[in-house]
């Protein structure tokens, strides 16, 4: 008896003949294809948000935010959590990218480290996953052994788990508390789910993890005011913000994060509200870091 292939994995009508095509052709055909994709995310748009609510509230109780993936699945997971600290100042032990094949696996192929789901319970066992946490599984045919080891593991201590697959009824979405199913069809070249598939789950990633920011009081207005100036782009970006939140000329705006010791949101209340870098941070501490309520107190 054969299983069914996911739609990933089937040939796809409109590329057969890609081989015979002229250069041009061939980069309008793959356009077309990836044109699809925006489409196939929006359709996935409710379980998205669901998943966003789920991650912005164990990341607000104190827990953890894992993702699991192998291949491309696992390098946008690790990608993902490492874009988290520099973009939004959030702590990167609270956002851990696991990959089948570990560290390694990053650059060079480990593909056999995906067909083992004790693997994928073991990563999670050696950074102590705990019932708090919520862990994001993320595999383009919803079948990979590694990525359902780790959910299963997950989900028998009660953890919150959201699956990102681009197969309709797979076994990840059948764990997952949250399914997000991103039915992308099959790939230009058959099977090479980098493109496609790996596009919309990357677009899913940036949705889940900026609107979760978003919520947790990372942004002002669309403003990351918890950048992390860690070099002279960054702290060119971070004045930039702080003068436009505040209103401030770009001196003063680089005096107030002189003052602040270089934390954007507090030299952005400090310029809002007319204070002193300790009492801007007094304010965003009551008001669990979120700039708007804190300015929104001290304007009483």
């Amino acid at each position: 008896m054969h299983t069914a292939l996911p739609q990933t994995e089937q040939r796809n009508p409109a590329s057969a003949a890609i081989d015979t095509l002229p250069t041009l052709e061939i980069c309008r055909l793959i356009n077309r294809q990836d044109a699809q994709v925006p489409l196939a995310v929006a359709e996935a748009l409710p379980q998205i948000a669901q998943a966003v609510d789920l991650i912005a509230a164990a990341v607000e109780a104190g827990h953890r935010l894992f993702y699991q993936g192998a291949g491309t699945s696992g390098r946008l997971g690790v990608l993902d959590a490492s874009e988290l600290l520099p973009t939004y100042s959030f702590d990167p032990t609270r956002a851990i990218g696991l990959i089948a094949g570990g560290r390694s696996a990053l650059t060079d192929s480990v593909e056999a480290a995906e067909d083992d789901p004790d693997l994928g319970r073991s990563d999670l066992q050696a950074h102590d996953f705990a019932a708090g946490d919520i862990l994001i599984g993320i595999a383009a045919s919803g079948r990979t052994p590694y990525v359902l080891g780790g959910m299963d593991y997950a989900r028998s201590l009660g953890a919150p788990v959201v699956a990102v697959v681009c197969a309709a009824g797979s076994p990840m979405a059948a764990r997952a508390t949250v399914a997000i199913e991103l039915l992308t069809g099959p790939e230009v070249i058959t099977g090479s789910t980098r493109m496609k598939a790996g596009t919309a789950q990357k677009m899913a990633l940036n949705m889940l993890s900026t609107a979760a920011m978003v919520k947790l009081g990372k942004v002002y207005g669309n403003l990351m005011v918890d950048v992390r100036p860690t070099n002279a782009k960054l702290r060119a970006r971070a004045a930039r913000i702080v003068a436009e939140a505040a209103g401030l000329s770009p001196d003063q705006a680089e005096a107030a994060l002189a003052a602040s010791g270089w934390e954007v949101k507090v030299a952005v209340v400090m310029g809002l509200l007319d204070l002193p870098a300790a009492e801007a941070r007094r304010l965003l501490d009551q008001h669990q870091g979120r700039v708007r309520a804190a300015v929104q107190a001290g304007r009483g």
